[in-house]
Formats: C-alpha cells, sequence, structure tokens
C-alpha cells in the first residue's frame, strides 16, 4: 500500500532535505547498508571555518592538564555563591571538569544526598556561575526553566580582532556538527536540515554589546544590529585590538558563544578551536577566555526573582 500524501509531506520538504529527526536512524542505516550514497543527499555547508590543524596538539595538551587538575579538585565553601535546601550555585573555575565539580559538592554540604544533579554546563575552559540541584524534582523544573529560555545567562568574554563597528548586535544562526565532528556555524535557512551521521542543523541565538576596546569604554548608544546568517562572514578577524563583550545567549548550544564570536571576527583569546589568539604579547594561553557571569531565574520552589552573579575574573576585571 502507498503512503499517504500526508505521510509523504511530513517526511520530505519541498526541497527533498529530510526534516525529521525520527527519520534519522533510517538515513543512517541505509548509508551503512550502501543503498543510500552519502553524495545523494545535499547536506548543508558550514559558514565558519574549520579548527586549524594547531588546535588537535594543544586540545589535547589541554585536557590532559584538566583531567590531572580535575581529579585533585574539590570544592570549598569560598566557591559557594547560592545555597539554599533546594539547589546551590558554585563559582566554577577556569579548567576543571563539570563532573569533578558535581562530584565534589557533596562533601561540604552537611545534610548531603545522593541526588545531586548539574542544572547547567559549562565548558572545560569556562569558568564561572554553575547550578547544581538537591532533588530530582527541581533537577527537572530547571531543565524546562532552560528549555524554555526562561534563565537568563550573561557571559564575559576577552577577544582579538578588529575594532567592532557595532556597539550591540544579535546574531541569528543554526548550529551543528560538520561532517569531520566539530561544530559549526550554519545558515539560519539550513535550520531542520539533516547532517552527516543523521543529526540536524538548529537554531541558535545570541546577543552582544561591547563592554570595552583597548580598555576604552565605547560611546553608549541606544542602535542595535541584526544578523540572520546566510552565507559566508564578511567580516575579518585581521586585527589586534582587544575586545571585551558581554554575551546573552538566548539559546543553549554547545560552543554557542565561541563560535558566534569567530562569526563576527572577534574569535576569543586562547580559543583555538575556533582561531581565536594562542601567543598574545609573549605569553601563551592556558585555554579560552570565557567567564559565565550570572544567572537570572525565578526560584524553581518559592517562584522568587533570583539572581546570582559570580566574581570576575582578572583579565575582566578591569575592564567590566
Amino acid at each position: 500500500m502507498s503512503a499517504s500524501p500526508l505521510l509523504l509531506r511530513n517526511l520530505f520538504s519541498a526541497n527533498k532535505i529530510l526534516i525529521k529527526p525520527y527519520f534519522a536512524n533510517s538515513v543512517k542505516a541505509m548509508e551503512a547498508r550502501h543503498d543510500l550514497p552519502i553524495t545523494s543527499l545535499d547536506y548543508p555547508k558550514p559558514i565558519s571555518a574549520p579548527p586549524p590543524p594547531i588546535s588537535k596538539d594543544i586540545e589535547l595538551k589541554r585536557a590532559i592538564e584538566a583531567s590531572s587538575k580535575s581529579s585533585l579538585f574539590n570544592l570549598t565553601r569560598d566557591d559557594v555563591l547560592y545555597e539554599d535546601e533546594w539547589l546551590m550555585a558554585v563559582d566554577k573555575p577556569k579548567g576543571v571538569y563539570c563532573e569533578s565539580i558535581l562530584s565534589s559538592a557533596p562533601k561540604i554540604i552537611v545534610d548531603s544526598s545522593n541526588e545531586f544533579h548539574l542544572a547547567n554546563r559549562l565548558d572545560r575552559d569556562t569558568s564561572g556561575v554553575m547550578l547544581i540541584t538537591k532533588s530530582h524534582k527541581v533537577a527537572a523544573k530547571l531543565v524546562k526553566a532552560f528549555t524554555e529560555h526562561k534563565i537568563r545567562k550573561s557571559y564575559i568574554a576577552l577577544s582579538i580582532g578588529p575594532s567592532p563597528n557595532w556597539s550591540k548586535i544579535t546574531v541569528k544562526s543554526g548550529h551543528g556538527r560538520s561532517k569531520h565532528g566539530a561544530w559549526r556555524v550554519y545558515a539560519a535557512l539550513d535550520v531542520g536540515r539533516v547532517l552527516p551521521g543523521g543529526s540536524f542543523v538548529r537554531d541558535m541565538e545570541t546577543t552582544f554589546e561591547v563592554v570595552s576596546i583597548n580598555g576604552e569604554n565605547p560611546q553608549p548608544s541606544e542602535s542595535e544590529s541584526t544578523i540572520v546568517v546566510q552565507g559566508e562572514p564578511e567580516l575579518s578577524c585581521v586585527g589586534d585590538d582587544v575586545v571585551v563583550v558581554r554575551a546573552f545567549p538566548r539559546s543553549g548550544r554547545t560552543h554557542q558563544i565561541r563560535l558566534h564570536c569567530q562569526y563576527l571576527g572577534i574569535p576569543i583569546r586562547g580559543d583555538v578551536k575556533y582561531h581565536g589568539m594562542y601567543e598574545w604579547r609573549g605569553r601563551t594561553s592556558e585555554g579560552h577566555e570565557l567567564h559565565a557571569e550570572s544567572l537570572s531565574l525565578d526560584h524553581p520552589v518559592t517562584g522568587d526573582p533570583l539572581v546570582i552573579q559570580a566574581p570576575l575574573p582578572c583579565w575582566a576585571a578591569g575592564d567590566v
């Protein structure tokens, strides 16, 4: 019996690109059996550049160092930014894996339970606010709040590049893994299209504000620009200005701020995976300089407004 027109419309878009996640496994299975050659699928092309060759060795070295540091790491009461009977917020240091933060949390709480969960995750070299819940119920509520964009996040990043010609800008794009496994920026129109391996391009949106350029605060401006990514970035990474920006990610994609900084031509210093400066003025970077500055949310149990801020790292304290 032939498939109904409605089913066919659900499986295929007008340009015959697969758009339903539940069909991805079938695509992978057909490719594995060579029933469907990879070349027959019109995969979307990534916009941002792939990681440079030098990044592989540097990232491996950093990962080994972070594993060693994480194995010895223990939270202290000085790391706690906020705590009540339902959740705890801590200041994650740079170069420590999230799992080590979680595993050491019960050690500093007298009435610790076995239900600790990470409500949010930060990259290995990103410092700042991390939420840890103390029950499954609270964890589920926070997951829902993050998914529905009800939690406002702000980050501080130090970039090296040309001086921006904007004071506030919003970038809207696609996000996904390329065939080589690296996270990349895709065109906004590619959201929903299938990628090699069966994953899909997802939406990604970040608003940036310039905090300082070479230590100077820019003139305040009410104007705001929006970039809906369509093709190759027109912005150049050529330049050596020190640009500090505050970022407000609406979505929560992997490496989102790092990818959008790369797209804007101001890659984060030390972020070698996304073309950030590794050597700068005579010194090498131990990791990228990105800091989760604050989280603003309604308390998952009491409903009270809650703003949690982490102290600024030394590289940002003089500019913010």
